[in-house]
């Protein structure tokens, strides 16, 4: 009777099915980030702080994260409305608007960030519309967050597609014949069902972000303080032949994205916890 009360399954059991998970999980990311980790004891804490408060790592971690951020909250609006329109409008060029979205995974982020520093330059096409107006793009910090919502909007369209895609539509139906308008549907019907996997796309998005440097090095204009990146300060650091500081700087920008993944992925969990107790 035992055996007929097990479910099928094609791998094997979880006790060899979890083992090798968790090897292959240690293997691959928490081995590499140990040694990351350990790598760093060997300089000491003065030697670590020094590197880590001088004023232009913390001005290069701070323009990285903070950029990542505001590239994943205008991902945030736009991806929503992108996958918006993919799922729910049939339109000419549908399918081609479609694969679009995925030029960011498919090209090296060296060929994105070259065609967005010509494309933003003064002397390029929406440069110079834009000059008259004040509005300089290329060689700032406008241009990292540029680069960035570049390459993270697939994350979060392709993270919402699947979820609208699987929204029945007899919900919102009910709720405008019970007299809701269409706001109300959205924040009461269709908001509380997208919020967790928006926050999941926002999350990649953020973390692709705050360690992107192809796309970015070509139109930062990498001045210290100002549009200096922290993967450029770790680059610079090894070139130096400065192995300890480049190590300390990484692990910095590890702690602070792992708590940054944290916080979102806890707010994921509420909302999804609380989207699941109202149904």
């Amino acid at each position: 009777m035992s055996l007929l009360k097990r479910q099928f399954s094609t791998l094997p059991g979880f006790g060899l099915a979890f083992g090798i998970s968790l090897f292959w999980l240690g293997l691959i990311v928490v081995l590499p980030f140990a040694a990351l980790v350990l790598s760093t004891t060997g300089m000491g804490w003065q030697a670590f702080f020094t590197t880590v408060l001088d004023a232009r790592v913390l001005a290069s971690i701070r323009v990285s994260f903070v950029s990542a951020f505001w590239a994943a909250a205008i991902n945030a609006v736009f991806g929503l409305l992108v996958a918006w329109v993919l799922v729910r409008y049939p339109f000419p060029g549908r399918r081609l608007f479609d694969a679009m979205i995925d030029l960011p995974f498919a090209l090296p982020t060296a060929v994105a960030g070259i065609a967005l520093a010509g494309l933003y330059a003064p002397t390029g096409l929406l440069g110079q519309a834009l000059e008259p107006l004040g509005v300089k793009v290329a060689f700032t910090p406008l241009g990292i967050v540029v680069a960035l919502t570049f390459i993270g909007l697939p994350f979060v369209v392709r993270t919402i597609e699947p979820v609208l895609e699987g929204l029945e539509h007899e919900l919102e139906e009910a709720a405008a014949c019970l007299g809701a308008h269409r706001w109300q549907i959205v924040r009461r019907v269709i908001l509380p069902a997208l919020v967790p996997a928006l926050l999941t796309g926002v999350a990649l998005a953020f973390a692709r972000a705050a360690g992107e440097f192809g796309s970015v090095i070509f139109i930062a204009g990498n001045i210290p303080g100002v549009s200096e990146i922290a993967p450029l300060i770790i680059l610079s650091k090894l070139d130096q032949y400065d192995q300890n500081g480049a190590t300390a700087v990484a692990v910095v920008m590890l702690a602070i994205a792992f708590l940054s993944l944290l916080l979102i992925n806890s707010l994921q969990w509420h909302f999804a916890r609380r989207h699941g107790a109202t149904r």
